[in-house]
């Protein structure tokens, strides 16, 4: 297929390695524009523009930072072939994904959301969490490239774009959480006296354990800047959270301030663990 791909960050660089290794046509397109270099060298067409990027693709996927993002980008008047399927892979709201597929069907454009739920390792290896909401028609027409970076047993089909956005938020308001966790762990271990490798092996086996596995060895080591999730990146999607309800999140809210502290003193690059930084110093 021919393949427009708006957007090549961490993320976008690996799902487009998929689609090239797959055998698509990949013209991609980013703001930054030396960004694109990588996937340019492995076989992807560099478009100057948006536009260039899409004309005549079958498909247009686009990975940005965030909603206000898909809006500048996508949705102010950039003309997308009728008979593509617009995927838009962006962590967004379940507001943001209603608006965006009621903008796509009022300019007669396909519209499915895709985020998908997990790093870059597990992206480069195929084993992402994917959800897809749209129209079945344009899911047949989506899900064989989603299936290039899912793991097929989380690869799942669901109602609407909104019930897809809302999956995600539910995903990473798990991932944020525990990572809170095991940060406050770590405190009240310093303050009894044990240092963060006896705190990790005390949280096995306990529902912490998940994210000691997952970055455990970042935080006593220290290799915050082996980035696989930014800080910055779960700051944006836990205010998204808090802008899709009017209940109370308090532990969205701990996290958040967390990674806010992280951003402030200019880690917001650096892996989203560093916010367990001071506890290990």
């Amino acid at each position: 297929m021919k393949i427009a791909l708006l957007g090549v960050g961490r993320m976008g660089y690996e799902l487009g390695s998929h689609l090239l290794s797959a055998g698509h046509e990949v013209t991609a397109w980013n703001r930054t524009a030396d960004a694109v270099k990588p996937l340019r060298e492995a076989g992807a067409t560099q478009a100057e523009s948006p536009e260039d990027a899409v004309r005549g693709a079958e498909v247009v996927m686009s990975v940005l930072f965030g909603p206000d993002t898909v809006r500048d980008v996508v949705l102010s008047g950039l003309e997308i072939p009728s008979e593509a399927v617009w995927l838009d892979v962006t962590t967004v709201s379940p507001a943001d994904a209603r608006d965006f597929a009621d903008q796509a069907a009022a300019n007669g454009i396909r519209y499915v959301h895709g985020p998908v739920i997990g790093s870059l390792a597990p992206a480069r290896a195929g084993e992402l969490g994917v959800l897809l909401g749209g129209a079945a028609g344009d899911l047949d027409v989506v899900e064989p490239l989603a299936a290039l970076w899912a793991d097929e047993k989380r690869l799942r089909r669901v109602e609407t774009p909104a019930d897809a956005a809302t999956g995600k938020l539910l995903a990473n308001l798990a991932l944020g959480v525990t990572l809170q966790g095991v940060v406050e762990a770590l405190r009240l271990g310093k303050a009894n006296g044990l240092d963060a490798a006896a705190v990790m092996e005390q949280l096995q086996g306990t529902a912490l354990s998940v994210m000691v596995d997952m970055k455990g060895d970042v935080i006593t080591g220290g290799t915050f800047g082996d980035t696989q999730f930014s800080a910055d990146l779960l700051a944006k999607d836990l205010r998204l959270m808090l802008r899709s309800t009017e209940d109370p999140l308090p532990a969205v809210t701990a996290v958040l301030e967390s990674l806010t502290t992280a951003q402030r003193d200019g880690d917001g690059g650096d892996d989203m663990s560093v916010i367990a930084e001071p506890e290990v110093d």
